[in-house]
């Protein structure tokens, strides 16, 4: 099973700058695509921006132009930089990954465990 783990949430000021990091782990897998969502308090979960494994990229509208998506397929690991943080930014980033484990030929989905990013004003 794959086990996805995310790093580099924490308290910034608006108009700052944060980047997260999510690296897969496990044994047995191919990833097909990785990306990272949020949920603010009292909201549904959103999409942030999502990558293929052949670094094809998609935002949600409001992201673009202040956030960045990349990956190190070498690593297993996408990044999430954030830039000109706002208040509303405020939720629990979550990255997920979709994989297939190439032995038995099934294809799922994975989930991280979160990380907080809050923005102050």
């Amino acid at each position: 099973q794959v086990q996805l783990v995310e790093s580099g949430g924490g308290l910034v000021q608006a108009g700052g700058s944060l980047r997260l990091s999510c690296t897969a782990s496990g044994n047995s897998f191919r990833i097909i695509v990785m990306g990272w969502y949020r949920q603010a308090p009292g909201k549904q979960r959103e999409l942030v921006a999502t990558i293929t494994r052949g670094g094809t990229t998609n935002y949600a509208d409001s992201m673009k132009g202040r956030f960045t998506i990349s990956s190190d397929n070498a690593k297993n690991t996408i990044y999430l930089q954030m830039n000109s943080l706002k208040p509303e930014d405020t939720a629990v980033y979550s990255c997920y990954a979709n994989v297939v484990d190439p032995t038995r030929g099934t294809n799922y989905g994975v989930w991280g465990q979160g990380t907080l990013v809050t923005v102050s004003s």
